[in-house]
């Protein structure tokens, strides 16, 4: 990924109702959802929803699929990790263990996992 591919990704996920959809398109996997259950999740208008889901499209974040009368939309997958590692490469000098998170320290407790 180049830092012009990596700004249009970054730009697209500046904004609070994009990174949610995001986020929860992250969970929701390959098979991706349809914009409508998207928008009724995050709680957010569906043609707003539509707005913010074609900024992410365009940033090459979301690909979309026709299922039916449906459009579902989907994370590429692929270019999240080409982010990451954009993101990444350089990371601490060649010692790229100590940029990995610590489950222990994440914000709330649901996320923290097996941690004591």
């Amino acid at each position: 990924m180049n830092e012009d591919l990596a700004i249009d990704a970054l730009t697209a996920l500046a904004h609070k109702d994009r990174l949610s959809a995001f986020r929860l398109l992250v969970k929701a996997g390959p098979e991706g959802l349809p914009s409508g259950t998207i928008a009724e999740k995050l709680q957010i208008a569906p043609t707003r929803m539509s707005f913010h889901l074609s900024a992410l499209e365009r940033s090459g974040l979301l690909q979309t699929k026709r299922d039916g009368r449906k459009i579902l939309y989907s994370l590429r997958f692929d270019q999240m990790r080409e982010l990451l590692f954009f993101l990444m490469q350089d990371c601490c000098a060649g010692h790229p263990d100590i940029c990995l998170p610590d489950p222990c320290s994440m914000s709330t407790d649901a996320e923290k996992g097996c941690c004591p």
